[in-house]
Order: structure tokens, then C-alpha cells, then sequence
């Protein structure tokens, strides 16, 4: 039933708002309720005795977000036979706050001057601010994650380190031509699917699930963070910039270039004249020129055929789940739910790319 519901939403505008708004995609039950909860804890955990640290640090809370990493935590709680306590939620506000902290350091590498709608932290307080506030939101994550134990802490210790991995890993390779696909996955495995790992594997923990339940969860976060990432990179180049709400084709300007720019240059016929263009800093007619080129190409499609097959993993993941117990008061149920529905998650994502390269 729920991957009939998801599946009506296919249509290229809506796709795009379910990711943004993920629990609704999710469509579990409580799973609002928890993403609510989660946001008032948000909320309280970035005030600070400091007014100036705190209005730094609750800038973007405020600002809104997808709130991936949080519903992703809970679904794999409710996935594994738990209810939506507040060790959940703790954990859930601790993987955002990892999320927020690397995105106020983003910025300030990527000399970036917005984010979600709003002038980036660097860009109203300056660059030290923002790194302090970055260093203020991580500390935060992992004092709420010492509560909930050695384990989590350990877990998210160990993701922030390879997300600095990754990002150094993006740098080196900045308006590269010669990026290599291993290069690609190694950066997206550590800046994206390292911390959506965590958080379905966190998810587990607080849940209390054995082992071979917490590694199912785990390796199903991880599948789908380079499924999802995938998919982002594909959307840079397909949609257009209203939908994108910056200009498509804004990861070639940056000179981090994605996986449907790496295959196409390894098209014999197109891929030299890209080559050309590329490796420093484009005009706005030689961005429209490159992007062209590449959509032209069998890139897009060779792309979305691999995020499918991450997000094949995804589901196997989750069917080495053990099952369910009985629960008299309706976990087993909503585990259940919670696995169908996010066994198809990623799929769906492709679904509407499918639509836009046809």
C-alpha cells in the first residue's frame, strides 16, 4: 500500500518537493509527530549563553531543510520494532546537527553566499564566526549523543572524521578532467553516505536491535546515501534552475565534477570537445555549452542505471532484516510498514528521472 501511494506521486515538480519534504514520501505513522519533536529539540540544543553564538548557530536551523538524516534515523527506529521515544529523537537532532555544523564549514571552503534561501553564515558574520559555529554545532551533536552512549558517540565521532575525508578527497580533485570514478564514489561514500549510514545506524542502536539487525541498517544508509547522491548529481544537470533553485549545472561551475560529467568525458566523440571546456572557471554560455553536451550523451542514463543498482543494494539490505516480533501494541506492523516503504525509496527517485531522460 505505501509503495502504491508513493508511486502516484510521479511527476517531475512533486518528486522533487517529497525529497525536500522526505517524511511525507516516508509516510509513516509518527513519523511527523517524531520529525516535530525533533525540530524543538533542534531548536533548543543550538541556544547558547552567548546571543551572538546563538543566533549564529540557529540560522539555519531556522531556515528550514529536507531533514534527511533525522527521518531517515526514525524510520530505521521504527523499521527495527521500536517506538519513537526520546532516545530516537535525541538521535535524530545529534546526525542534523553533524549535518548543520558541516554545512556552516561548506560554506566557508566553498566561499558560498547563500544557503536554503538565506544569506550563508560566512556571508553575514564572516568566515571565523562560521567556523566557530560549526565547531559549536559538532560539539553540541556529540554531547546529546553521549547520553544516549558509547556506541552512537563512537558512530558519529568516527563519520564527522571521514566526512573531512571526503571533502579533502573533493578538493584535491576540483576542476580535475582527470577525476576518476573511484575518486567520485570514495568522496560521495564519505561527504554523503557516510552520515546517512550513521543515522540508520544509530537508528538501530537507540532501538536496541542485535547486531545483524544494526549492520542491515547500516549497509541499507549507505546504499542509499550514493543512491541519493547520485540522483542530486544527476538533478544538477536535468532540471532547470527554477526547480533547482540555483543555476542547473551548478556542480560543473563549482569544478566538482559528478559522475555524468566523468562519463562523459569518456565518450570517444563528445568527451574531448568537453575536455576543452573544462578544468578552470566557466562563462555562463560555456557552462549552457558544456551541460548541453553532456545531456547529449549516454551519461545521464549510464548514471541513473548505477544509482539503481545502489538502490538494489538498499532493498537487499533491508530484506536481511530479521523479522519482526509480535507486539501487542502494533510495532510489529509498523516495522513492517517501515520496511517497505523505505525498501522502495530510492527507486522512487529514479522513477522521475526516468521521466526527464526519456
Amino acid at each position: 500500500m505505501a509503495g502504491d501511494l508513493v508511486g502516484s506521486y510521479l511527476t517531475v515538480t512533486l518528486a522533487y518537493r517529497l525529497v525536500m519534504n522526505v517524511w511525507e514520501l516516508l509516510e509513516l505513522p509518527g513519523l511527523d509527530e517524531g520529525l516535530s519533536r525533533v525540530e524543538a529539540e533542534l531548536r533548543q540544543a543550538v541556544a547558547a549563553p552567548e546571543p551572538v553564538l546563538s543566533e549564529v548557530a540557529s540560522h539555519l536551523v531556522t531556515a528550514g531543510g529536507k531533514r534527511l538524516r533525522p527521518a531517515l534515523l526514525l524510520a530505521a527506529t521504527s523499521a527495527a520494532g521500536a517506538a519513537l521515544g526520546a532516545q530516537p529523537v535525541l538521535g535524530a537532532v545529534s546526525v542534523e546537527l553533524v549535518h548543520l555544523g558541516s554545512l556552516y564549514h561548506d560554506d566557508v571552503i566553498d566561499e558560498a553566499s547563500s544557503r536554503r534561501g538565506v544569506p550563508s553564515a560566512n556571508a553575514r558574520w564572516g568566515n571565523l564566526v562560521a567556523i566557530l559555529t560549526g565547531d559549536f554545532l559538532l560539539a553540541k551533536a556529540s554531547e546529546i549523543a553521549a547520553g544516549l552512549g558509547t556506541e552512537v558517540v563512537r558512530v558519529l565521532a568516527t563519520t564527522i572524521g571521514r566526512l573531512c575525508q571526503g571533502e579533502l578527497v573533493q578538493l584535491r580533485h576540483s576542476y580535475s578532467t582527470g577525476r576518476t570514478e573511484v575518486a567520485y564514489f570514495d568522496a560521495i561514500s564519505s561527504k554523503t553516505a557516510s552520515l546517512l549510514a550513521a543515522s540508520t545506524r544509530i537508528g538501530g542502536l537507540v532501538a536496541g536491535a542485535p547486531p545483524a539487525a544494526v549492520e542491515a541498517l547500516t549497509r541499507f544508509g549507505h546504499a542509499f546515501g550514493m543512491a541519493f547522491q547520485i540522483w542530486d548529481d544527476v538533478n544538477d544537470l536535468v532540471r532547470t534552475e527554477a526547480e533547482l533553485g540555483k543555476p542547473a549545472g551548478h556542480d560543473i561551475l563549482e569544478g566538482t565534477y559528478t559522475l555524468p560529467v566523468i562519463r562523459a568525458l569518456a565518450d570517444p566523440d563528445t568527451g574531448p570537445e568537453i575536455d576543452a571546456l573544462l578544468g578552470r572557471p566557466l562563462e555562463p554560455a560555456d557552462l549552457d555549452k558544456v551541460r548541453d553536451m553532456v545531456l547529449a550523451t549516454g551519461a545521464v542514463r549510464s548514471s541513473i542505471n548505477e544509482g539503481r543498482r545502489w538502490a538494489e543494494e538498499a532493498a537487499e539490505a533491508l530484506a536481511l532484516l530479521p523479522a519482526p516480533g509480535p507486539s501487542a501494541n502494533g510495532e510489529a506492523r509498523r516495522a513492517a510498514t517501515a520496511r517497505e516503504t523505505l525498501s522502495g525509496l530510492a527507486q522512487r527517485l529514479f522513477d522521475d528521472l526516468d521521466v526527464r531522460a526519456s
